[in-house]
């Protein structure tokens, strides 16, 4: 039992630290109101938070930004506080055993027959046309189906209006890709397995889905093309964390207080014959912050069945939240290097690389998770963040980040840091395959499991998105009906985190919605 001390009252109470919580934060105290914002960790970002993995060396999880809105950079005068942005966007190079890559920028790419990079063009520009007809949509609330107000049907019409102006031919092709296994989009419009490979990568990325699967949505590639980068990732200077210190200042600027190692055991729960309403939270140590309302920028499944509690909502909706697919299929390798890294047929490094021969390497590496299984052929992604923020390494060392697809949350047989070590070999063996001096540059290796995601940043399965980002856990159904709005059963208690539309990534979009529906 927790003992109840020292009572404090705001406007609004947002629990969680990370990149939506504090976009969240900005809003409303900009809009006048008294805010705080817990954060459990010592440290605000959640898997964007720059952390030192071994003496001298630090990194993000969250290791690129490829979609963060330019109107939060001008509505909270970002730059002002710090912000550095890049306008440079990183390639995307598909790794050649031989030295042969595939190199894709923003409009064109090299490393192919003539026959793919003509075609190339009209598939970007393609996708680039139908990621601009949906673009607004991520930066506001999608409406419920069914009993509307007048606001929300005329977000409906907006839809229309825009898919309309498309032009026939147009919106039928984007209602036909929309939904496409990725491997389908890149057979119909090209020849090299490299490319293919490389360029359903970020339809993927995040994911528990594969090239063929058919709940795989080419629209969560077009939701990732939104931005100024169409889906090219890049790093402001000064690293991620250039972004979570200048949201952190600004937030600080218009009264925000903010409580790092302030973990939250429940949300008060007040029940009456109107039915039940937030009322506050309750800290580990047992202080009660009483709030008009209170805001979870944490996953669904935390926030429902750990912090409200099954006793306080619907068996159908506390289902609904059950049956959300959050385990993680990602891993995170760090490496602490001496020097930089040299990569075959490479001249200069600072973009972003995918060790991913061909479409079907993809799918036997997601066969394998699919079992519980580490893959046995990994597929990579990969940077070197060192190179655009010397801090985060001592001078002339480096750090290499990487994506590891396809590493099951529930491992067959469970982890341990023996499996890891075996693990970590195997990635190792991959990479030496393309950089033969690298292990001998390795200072030290971290890897981070699902299993670690969840217990160091207090995730649901380790899920970068906090529940799945495919098709029928999108838009209106994220994460399920009766909170996709960003409000909850739950009277003055709304979420915030990427388990809300439009998803994951450090985009913010989820905090800049929900601090709109609660301004409204």
């Amino acid at each position: 039992m927790i003992k109840v001390i020292n009572v404090q009252h705001f406007d609004t109470i947002i629990i969680g630290g990370g990149h939506n919580g504090l976009v969240c934060a900005n809003y409303l105290g900009k809009a006048g109101q008294k805010v705080i914002l817990l954060e459990a960790s010592e440290k605000l970002g959640g898997l964007a938070a720059t952390r030192e993995f071994y003496p001298g060396f630090e990194v993000s999880v969250a290791h690129a930004i490829n979609q963060f809105p330019e109107k939060i950079v001008s509505d909270l005068n970002l730059i002002k506080f710090g912000y550095e942005q890049n306008s440079k966007s990183m390639k995307n190079i598909g790794l050649d055993i031989h030295g042969n890559h595939v190199v894709v920028s923003q409009d064109e790419i090299s490393g192919v027959e003539d026959k793919d990079a003509k075609q190339f063009k009209h598939y970007k520009s393609s996708l680039k046309k139908f990621a601009k007809a949906l673009e607004p949509f991520w930066m506001k609330k999608m409406p419920a189906i069914g009993g509307n107000t007048i606001s929300e049907i005329l977000t409906f019409a907006q839809i229309g209006l825009k898919l309309k102006l498309l032009g026939k031919k147009d919106m039928r092709e984007l209602l036909r890709v929309a939904s496409l296994p990725a491997r389908d989009l890149m057979d119909e419009n090209f020849d090299s397995d490299l490319l293919k490979a490389t360029l359903c990568w970020d339809a993927l990325i995040g994911s528990t889905q594969a090239p063929r699967s058919p709940n795989n949505s080419i629209l969560t590639l077009l939701y990732r093309m939104a931005g100024i980068h169409h889906g090219h990732y890049t790093l402001p200077e000064g690293g991620v964390q250039s972004l979570i210190g200048s949201l952190t200042s600004a937030a600080k600027s218009v009264g925000v207080d903010i409580r790092c190692g302030s973990p939250v055991n429940k949300i008060s729960i007040r029940a009456d014959k109107n039915g039940v309403k937030a009322a506050g939270v309750i800290l580990d140590e047992g202080q009660e912050i009483t709030g008009d309302r209170v805001i979870s920028a944490l996953d669904p499944k935390q926030t429902f069945i750990n912090l409200v509690g099954a006793e306080h909502l619907e068996i159908e909706f506390l289902n609904r939240i059950n049956r959300l697919r959050t385990d993680g299929y990602v891993a995170k390798l760090h490496l602490a290097l001496t020097d930089i890294p040299n990569f075959k047929g490479i001249k200069s490094l600072g973009d972003r690389y995918i060790i991913a021969p061909t479409m079907d390497t993809i799918e036997f590496a997601w066969d394998d998770a699919k079992y519980g299984q580490c893959p046995d052929n990994p597929v990579i992604e990969m940077i070197i963040p060192s190179l655009n923020n010397p801090s985060l390494s001592p001078k002339g060392q480096h750090v290499l980040s990487a994506n590891i697809m396809y590493v099951p949350y529930q491992k067959k047989g469970g982890w341990s840091e023996d499996s890891k070590t075996q693990f970590i070999k195997k990635i190792l063996s991959i990479l030496e395959k393309y950089s033969p001096d690298l292990t001998k540059k390795i200072i030290h290796a971290e890897l981070l499991t699902p299993v670690d995601l969840e217990k160091d940043w207090r995730v649901t399965g380790g899920h970068w998105h906090h529940t799945e980002l495919a098709l029928d856990q999108m838009l209106m159904m994220r994460p399920t009906y009766e909170a996709a709005q960003y409000q909850t059963p739950v009277e003055d208690l709304y979420i915030c985190g990427a388990g809300c539309h439009p998803g994951g990534g450090l985009m913010g979009a989820a905090g800049h919605n929900a601090a709109k529906v609660i301004i409204e």
